[in-house]
């Protein structure tokens, strides 16, 4: 895993950094790619050696310091749970102390993996977790930032980063995990907003298909023969590292004018083109491009069979289709398709609602 050329200068040698969920994942990705522009990182968490958080995952912050270090930084563990305000005080403190100011934040926190029920409705999902989803994915967000921004303000360059999952408003087939990283980027936007003359930007930044610890042995794949799997499922061929993530959210804060960004949310294939980044296998993946020819190749299917079947109906409907906005129409029926229905859910499934809908709005014009 060789560093990047365009982060070997090691533009961020005089930073400090905190990765709060640095465990594993898009925050280790992170924290490594920190470490590898120089910076000096305190990488927090749950998982210590010997009391793991998180069952069934190995990961632990005291290897994440400890890869950071390898890779030209300088990693300090420091085990924290982000829901808790006295923990994350006492790490606040601690960086205050040894450091005396904070120039980035990396608000990674998520631990709902576990928690996430999908398929259910948000009458059917376990409230319990559901609840405690938000507690740790958005609750930790906002109780690490009002800890931790008093290190950064009116340090020119501050930058703070919420990690979130896509970067559009469309609801992503689970209401309480829509709800945590929706709240992300709300979060950025207004903290944006607030530390707009204050010296400090913030951004919401997602990865792609992210090939995580956690994804590779779900598969029963490894960094080596991940490709096997493309043949099952096309969605693999622009998977990416936490690493890709991670070099591209550094290039971002060695940028001297990422402010012109702040409030915004990005994507991590776009921060690539935009900065020169390579994934650690050279490539340069675009989940972007990818995932909206899978949607438009989706899309035309769906228009295309719904399309045939009304126009079998006596007398036949015609149909209108906004690929803009995903929405079909029939006489008065509407149906507009969420992106992740085009990729989890059965075509035939979509149109049957429309037509039904169609059939209630015949009938009430016939009564």
């Amino acid at each position: 895993m060789p560093p990047d050329r365009s982060l070997r200068d090691r533009p961020l040698a005089d930073k400090i950094a905190l990765v709060a969920g640095a465990t594993r994942g898009t925050g280790r990705g992170i924290a490594l790619a920190l470490g590898e522009a120089g910076a000096t990182v305190y990488c927090s968490g749950r998982s210590v050696r010997g009391k793991p958080a998180t069952a069934g995952r190995p990961e632990t912050i005291e290897e994440t310091a400890e890869l950071v270090t390898v890779r030209g930084g300088k990693g300090i563990p420091v085990q924290t749970d982000h829901t808790v305000p006295a923990q994350v005080g006492a790490l606040t403190e601690r960086i205050r102390a040894e450091a005396g100011r904070l120039d980035i934040l990396i608000n990674d926190v998520w631990g709902g993996d576990e928690l996430t029920q999908w398929q259910r409705t948000l009458w059917e999902h376990s409230l319990e977790k559901g609840l405690l989803m938000q507690q740790r994915a958005v609750h930790s967000h906002i109780i690490t930032s009002r800890y931790a921004i008093p290190l950064m303000l009116d340090r020119t360059g501050a930058l703070i980063v919420e990690v979130t999952d896509g970067v559009g408003p469309r609801y992503r087939g689970n209401v309480y995990y829509d709800l945590a990283k929706v709240s992300a980027i709300r979060l950025a936007a207004a903290l944006a907003y607030e530390l707009r003359n204050r010296g400090v930007s913030a951004v919401a930044v997602t990865p792609g298909f992210l090939r995580s610890e956690a994804m590779l042995e779900k598969f029963g794949v490894t960094e080596e023969t991940w490709r096997d799997h493309v043949a099952r499922d096309p969605y693999w061929a622009e998977s990416e590292t936490p690493m890709f993530v991670g070099r591209c959210v550094a290039a971002l804060a060695a940028d001297p004018r990422h402010w012109e960004q702040s409030g915004e949310a990005l994507a991590s294939w776009n921060l690539a083109e935009k900065y020169g980044i390579d994934d650690i296998d050279g490539r340069r993946p675009h989940w972007g491009r990818h995932i909206d020819a899978a949607l438009d190749e989706a899309w035309a299917r769906l228009v295309t069979t719904t399309t045939t079947a009304l126009e079998s109906r006596s007398p036949p409907v015609p149909l209108i289709a906004d690929r803009a906005t995903l929405t079909l129409r029939a006489g008065r029926a509407r149906r507009q398709v969420l992106e992740p229905e085009l990729v989890f859910m059965p075509l035939e499934a979509i149109r049957g609602e429309l037509i039904a809908q169609l059939d209630r709005a015949v009938a009430d014009d016939a009564r």
